[in-house]
C-alpha cells in the first residue's frame, strides 16, 4: 500500500513539474506556440500509461523529432504513438508547425520568416521530451533481465565475429605507426598504482582495500606484490601470511551489476577484484597522461576536457562540417585481440595490460560467462583502450578514403578532424558514411538515433547544438525528497532548480525550490561558485552576512554538503603502504615540516569516507 501511495505521489509530482516546464516553454519560445490541448495530452496520457509516457514515450517522441531535422522532414515511421495533425503530431504541434510543414511535413526554407525561432523551439521541444529522461528509477524487473540477456547476448556474438585478414592486417599496420612512439619503452617508475574510488568484487572499501587478501599470479610477473601491493620488507609479516596467490583457473571474476541509466533500462557494468582494480589504475594514469600529451593525439584523444568536442559540435551545428558519432555498448563491443594489438610495439605493456585484464563474469543468477571483450565498463583500462581503439578505426578509414600509405605524416594529416572522448566521436561529415562502416566492420554498433551528419543538430559530451545555439535539456535526476535525511535528493532537487532558473523557467524553478524549503527552510541567495544550498544571487538581493575575524572573510550561513565518514583504521604495512603510495603520487600537496600531520590527515588512516554517501550540515560559508 505504501509503495503504491509513493507512486502516486511520484506520478503526481513529475506531472506538476511537466506542467511548470511546457507553460515555461511556451513563454520562452520567440513565436506563439502554446495550446492548452498539449496539456490535456500531458494530464490524460500520463494518468493513463504513469510516469512511463515521461521517461520513455516522450523520449522517443524527441528522437523522433531530432532524425527529422537531421533528415529534413517527417517520414511516415516517425512519431507512431501520437495521433497526426495532417503530416505532422498533434502533440506540440504549435512548435512543430514553425519548423515543419503542416501539409508536408518537410523542414521549411531556410530563407523562411520562420528560421529566426527554429533553434528556440527546438530547445523547447526537447525540454518538454527530455526533463524525466534521465530519471533514476528502478526499472521493471523485465527490462532488467532484458539488459543482462544482452551483456550475455552480445559476448556470445564474438564467437561469429569474424575479420578478413586484409582488414586485421591494416588495423595492425595503422596501430604501429599511430601507436609505436607513443608507448615507447615504459619503465616501472612509470607505473605507480593506486586504489580506485568505486565499488570492488569483493565489496571491500576504504581502507579495507589496503588490506590485502587476494592477489592474481599473473601479475607477479609485470607488477610484483612486494614493492606494489607491500613493501619488500613485509616478507615475514603475519600480514604476508595472510595473502592467497590465485591462479588464473581460480581468480575471482568480475561482478556483474545493474546501476541506474534511464527507466527503459539499467547500465551494465562490471566490478573488478581488488588487485585487477589498483594494478589497472597504474596503466590508466600512465596511458591517459601520454594520450593527452603525444602529438598524434594531443587535443584528439580527450579524458578531461570535454570542451573540446562540447565547442565542436556548436560549431558543426552552424557549418556542418563535422558530424557528431555515438555508438551503443561501446565497451562491450571492442574485440580483445583486436586491443591487444595496438600494443604490438611495447610488448612488455601490452603483457602487462593484458595479465590485469579480467577474464571471467559473473551474472547475478551466479552464472558464469567467459569474456572475449577487451573489458567491460568498470575496469579502468575501458575508457582509454576503447578510445584508442575507436580513434585507430577512424583513422585507418580516412587513410584508405584518401588512398593514402600508412606514414606519420598521413596520418597526422587525416586526423586534425578526428576527436574522440570515449564513445563521442567527432569526424569530418564528407567521410561520415566511410568512418561508418568501418566501425561497423571492427564490431561497433553506431547509435543512429544518437548520430547526426546531415542536418544542423549535433551532440556530443552533453551539449546539444542546433544552429549554434545550446539546445541542451536539464534533467531531472531524482524523485521528490521527503525528509532530512536524503540527502542526495536534497542536492539534486536544488542543483536542478538552480539549472532551470538560469534557463527562464521560473515556474519549474519556483516549484523545485518550494519542495527543497518545505523541508530545509527558506533557502538564501547564493553566488553561482558557492558550495552552499541556495537560489541564485541577484544584483537586488540583500544576504544577512557575518565578518569572520578568523578567516578574515564576510560569511553567510547556509546548508552545505559534507562527506559521511567512518571509523577505519589502517596500520602496519598497509598504512606504511598507503603512506608511500601517496607521496609517490602527490608529494608537492604534502607538509613535510609535520610527520605527524602526514601521517594522520594526508593519508587517512584513522577514517575513510563511504563511497556515494553524502550529508548536509548548516555552516557558515564564504560569501562571494
Amino acid at each position: 500500500m505504501k509503495s503504491n501511495d509513493s507512486s502516486k505521489r511520484t506520478r503526481s509530482d513529475l506531472l506538476e513539474i511537466s506542467v511548470c516546464i511546457y507553460l515555461d516553454a511556451t513563454e520562452s519560445c520567440l513565436a506563439d506556440v502554446s495550446d492548452l490541448r498539449d496539456l490535456d495530452t500531458l494530464r490524460s496520457r500520463v494518468e493513463d500509461e504513469g510516469i512511463s509516457f515521461l521517461t520513455i514515450t516522450l523520449p522517443q517522441f524527441c528522437r523522433d523529432f531530432e532524425r527529422s531535422l537531421d533528415i529534413g522532414f517527417i517520414d511516415s515511421k516517425s512519431f507512431r504513438n501520437f495521433r497526426k495533425f495532417r503530416a505532422i503530431p498533434s502533440f506540440l504541434r504549435g512548435m512543430l508547425s514553425q519548423i515543419f510543414d503542416p501539409e508536408t511535413g518537410r523542414i521549411y526554407d531556410k530563407d523562411s520568416d520562420t528560421t529566426n525561432v527554429v533553434p528556440s523551439i527546438v530547445d523547447c521541444v526537447r525540454q518538454i521530451c527530455l526533463a524525466f529522461k534521465k530519471m533514476e528509477l528502478e526499472c521493471t524487473p523485465e527490462r532488467t533481465s532484458s539488459a543482462f540477456s544482452n551483456f550475455v547476448t552480445i559476448e556470445q556474438s564474438f564467437e561469429m565475429f569474424s575479420l578478413p585478414r586484409e582488414d586485421s592486417d591494416y588495423f595492425g599496420l595503422v596501430s604501429s605507426v599511430l601507436w609505436g612512439n607513443l608507448l615507447g619503452i615504459v619503465l616501472p617508475d612509470d607505473l605507480t598504482p593506486k586504489h580506485g574510488p568505486g565499488a570492488t568484487a569483493e565489496r571491500i572499501s576504504g581502507n579495507r582495500k589496503y588490506i590485502w587478501q587476494r592477489w592474481h599470479e599473473r601479475l607477479e610477473i609485470y607488477f610484483p606484490f612486494f614493492g606494489n601491493a607491500y613493501p619488500i620488507g613485509a616478507t615475514d609479516s603475519e600480514e604476508f601470511e595472510k595473502v592467497s596467490f590465485i591462479c588464473q583457473e581460480e581468480e575471482q571474476p568480475v561482478r556483474v551489476t545493474p546501476v541506474p541509466k534511464t527507466l527503459k533500462g539499467p547500465r551494465i557494468i562490471a566490478i573488478e577484484p581488488v588487485c585487477m582494480q589498483y594494478a589497472q589504475q597504474a596503466v590508466l594514469s600512465y596511458l591517459v597522461k601520454r594520450l593527452e600529451t603525444f602529438w598524434l593525439t594531443r587535443g584528439h584523444v580527450n579524458f578531461t576536457d570535454q570542451t573540446i568536442n562540447q565547442s565542436l559540435a556548436m560549431q558543426s551545428s552552424i557549418d556542418g562540417l563535422l558530424a557528431t558519432i555515438d555508438l551503443s555498448d561501446a565497451s562491450d563491443r571492442v574485440p580483445h585481440d583486436l586491443a591487444l594489438r595496438m600494443f604490438d610495439t611495447n610488448p612488455d605493456l601490452r603483457d602487462f595490460i593484458d595479465a590485469c585484464r579480467s577474464t571471467k563474469a559473473q551474472m547475478p543468477d551466479g552464472t558464469i560467462v567467459p569474456l572475449r571483450k577487451f573489458a567491460s565498463m568498470g575496469s579502468a583500462l575501458c575508457f582509454p583502450v576503447e578510445s584508442m581503439y575507436f580513434y585507430t578505426i577512424c583513422v585507418a578509414a580516412l587513410l584508405r578514403l584518401h588512398n593514402l600509405p600508412v606514414t606519420h605524416e598521413n596520418i597526422f594529416n587525416v586526423s586534425r578532424d578526428v576527436y574522440v572522448y570515449g564513445d563521442d566521436i567527432v569526424i569530418p561529415t564528407h567521410a561520415a558514411s566511410t568512418v561508418l562502416d568501418h566501425l561497423h566492420k571492427y564490431n561497433c554498433k553506431v547509435n543512429t538515433s544518437k548520430s547526426f551528419y546531415t542536418g544542423r543538430f549535433r551532440e556530443s559530451c552533453g551539449v546539444d547544438a542546433y544552429l549554434g545555439k545550446l539546445v541542451t535539456p536539464v534533467y531531472l535526476k531524482t524523485v521528490r525528497p521527503e525528509n532530512r535525511q536524503q540527502c542526495s535528493e536534497l542536492l539534486s532537487w536544488s542543483a536542478t532548480a538552480r539549472l532551470f532558473e538560469k534557463k527562464g523557467y521560473s515556474r519549474t524553478a519556483g516549484y523545485l525550490y518550494s519542495q527543497v524549503e518545505r523541508i530545509l527552510g527558506p533557502l538564501p541567495s547564493l553566488p553561482d561558485d558557492s558550495p552552499g544550498i541556495g537560489r541564485i544571487l541577484s544584483l537586488h538581493d540583500s544576504i544577512p552576512k557575518r565578518w569572520s575575524a578568523v578567516l578574515q572573510r564576510l560569511e553567510i550561513k547556509a546548508w552545505c554538503a559534507r562527506p559521511v565518514n567512518r571509523t577505519d583504521k589502517l596500520d602496519g604495512y598497509a598504512a606504511l603502504n598507503k603512506s608511500l603510495l601517496l607521496l609517490e603520487r602527490k608529494p608537492e600537496r604534502l607538509d613535510f615540516s609535520n610527520s605527524r600531520s602526514l601521517i594522520s590527515k594526508s593519508t587517512s588512516l584513522d577514517q575513510s569516507a563511504l563511497y556515494g554517501a553524502v550529508a548536509i550540515k548548516r555552516r557558515w560559508i564564504p560569501a562571494s
